[in-house]
């Protein structure tokens, strides 16, 4: 009796079911990286959704380590960054945005409390570069200049490091020892630090020894206007006011203040002003809400505090009888600016607090030769940060940009890289970057729903009558609930549904955080893989003839 083989094992290779479908396609699926919108929007340059990932296996010291490739300053960051990743989160548009403010502060606080430390660099480069100024973009360029093998000194005019962290920043928004102890890690990799050393003329400083300099002296010095003021005013500003929030004495400021301005550090003195007993916190500010420099949330935060605002209104004249303040009343025309009315009201004041912005002071430039200086700030090429004297670059408050921590720290990390390439007599060439990954590439009805996890705040009565931080921070298991909130946009996260739709068997796994790969002998280009998936990280793209 003759045995036959099972027919699927005896198909011959040239038979119907044998055959390379792929031949029929007119489309061909390819795997893409696009870059997340809370990557792209990052003024840091973080690899958010990266760390994001790692940190959603529950991996906090990879995820940490990651993320401090781009800033050194993650405990910090999570406290004082404006979040405008969150604002561009495409989660957003399906519940809330992921919660990475929150992930990165958890990620830089579980660093301090288990002692992680960076790696040292891998070797020395033997130059020798100079920082001037100990605030975020000094420290973020000296930071990555030294893991980039560069003896690094920084130079800053204070008595201690931080810059506007620490004189312009509250302590009830950012506690002085956590800003301390990321300093500290990057003094432990090796960057010197000398403090109340005022650098007066850069480039005779430069000559001592130094390869090339960074500048990044802070905005210390703060705007004037003019207010008639009668004898007895007592009219103090807002940089002097937080500066010496720092000293063993705290500022009187009396129980009655008003604050003149519309920032964050005008809502930052009257929020101090009633932690330091004033009964009464009163910022007066030319234009509507809406147009209000200071971010919203810190806008509502003082007013649940007990701080008021008046809104449309000018400060006329200071120091009349029992410390009276005229403010006039303000319109807006049909252009939208706001114009007087000639109705004044009068508030009573024990002091009266300017804060109408800050100045750099450039006078160490004074003798560099070529430079362009224009409303108070440094021209530098927007590409490598470097000013018109070679060697010699400069961020933060000295260039034309948004004045915050994010935006500094940022400028530190992109010097450091073009001061290597220079010191290298190299030309750094930035990397194409991909598209955004918009919403509408997504599948959102693939994701479960998970509300965002809000931070803890501190009850009112502690708020008002203490520093302690407003904001508290997630624990372990509501971080990683959060980390696992993110969408993976534009990415592949694995999840197989590739795989599990190909109705030809043409996905291949490639294995563990490896990918897929499409056999395109019998892929039929019908396009279900890039439709179904759900992060949009699968393109079709016309088969070439």
């Amino acid at each position: 009796m003759t045995m036959h083989k099972p027919f699927a094992i005896t198909l011959d290779p040239g038979s119907s079911l044998a055959n390379k479908t792929g031949s029929w396609r007119t489309q061909r699926p390819v795997y893409v990286h696009r870059l997340p919108p809370c990557n792209a929007t990052c003024p840091a340059g973080e690899d958010i959704q990266g760390w994001l990932f790692h940190a959603e296996g529950g991996d906090y010291e990879t995820a940490w380590r990651h993320l401090t490739r781009d800033n050194p300053f993650p405990a910090v960051m999570g406290r004082v960054c404006y979040h405008s990743c969150e604002g561009a989160c495409n989660r957003g548009q399906l519940d809330a945005a992921v919660g990475i403010n929150s992930v990165e502060r958890f990620l830089g606080d579980e660093a301090l409390k288990r002692g992680w430390r960076f790696e040292p660099p891998e070797a020395e480069s033997g130059r020798h570069v100079l920082v001037v100024g100990a605030g975020p973009s000094g420290l973020s360029a000296a930071y990555h200049l030294r893991r980039l093998g560069h003896r690094v000194t920084v130079c800053d005019a204070g008595p201690a490091a931080g810059g506007m962290m620490r004189f312009g920043i509250p302590k009830y928004r950012l506690p002085r020892d956590v800003l301390d102890a990321e300093v500290q890690r990057l003094l432990d990799l090796g960057v010197v630090l000398k403090l109340n050393t005022r650098v007066d003329d850069i480039l005779a400083t430069l000559a001592q020894g130094y390869d090339a300099a960074f500048l990044a002296v802070g905005a210390h010095i703060a705007k004037r206007a003019f207010i008639p003021a009668k004898d007895g005013a007592r009219i103090l500003d807002a940089v002097n006011v937080l500066r010496s929030m720092e000293g063993a004495e705290p500022p009187q400021l009396g129980r009655r203040v008003v604050v003149y301005g519309g920032g964050n550090t005008a809502i930052d003195v009257a929020r101090t002003a009633k932690r330091l007993g004033a009964t009464e916190a009163i910022v007066v500010y030319r234009r509507t809400r809406e147009k209000m420099p200071a971010h919203d949330f810190e806008v509502q935060e003082a007013l649940e505090e007990g701080v008021q605002v008046k809104w449309l209104s000018t400060i006329q004249q200071a120091g009349g009888d029992g410390g009276a303040v005229t403010i006039e009343k303000m319109t807006l025309d049909d252009k939208g600016n706001p114009q007087p009315t000639g109705e004044f009201e009068t508030l009573q004041a024990d002091s009266v607090v300017l804060a109408l912005g800050q100045d750099v002071d450039l006078s160490l430039l004074d003798k560099v030769p070529g430079l362009k200086v224009d409303g108070g700030v440094v021209a530098v090429d927007p590409a490598t940060m470097m000013t018109a004297h070679p060697g010699l670059f400069a961020g933060g408050d000295m260039v034309p940009a948004d004045r915050n921590v994010t935006v500094a720290v940022g400028h530190g990390k992109k010097a450091a890289r073009h001061i290597d390439a220079w010191l290298r007599g190299a030309a750094l060439q930035a990397a194409p970057k991909p598209p955004v990954a918009s919403f509408d590439r997504l599948n959102p009805w693939y994701y479960s729903d998970a509300p965002k996890t809000l931070r803890p705040q501190l009850d009112l009565a502690r708020r008002t009558s203490s520093f302690d931080e407003v904001q508290g921070g997630l624990t372990a298991d509501n971080a990683l609930f959060e980390a696992r909130r993110c969408l993976s946009c534009g990415n592949c996260f694995e999840c197989d549904n590739c795989y599990g739709v190909c109705p030809d068997n043409a996905v291949a796994k490639l294995g563990p955080g490896q990918g897929f790969a499409f056999k395109l002998d019998y892929c039929k280009g019908c396009g279900l893989c890039a439709a179904e998936c759900p992060c949009g990280a699968i393109d079709m793209v016309v088969e070439e003839a």
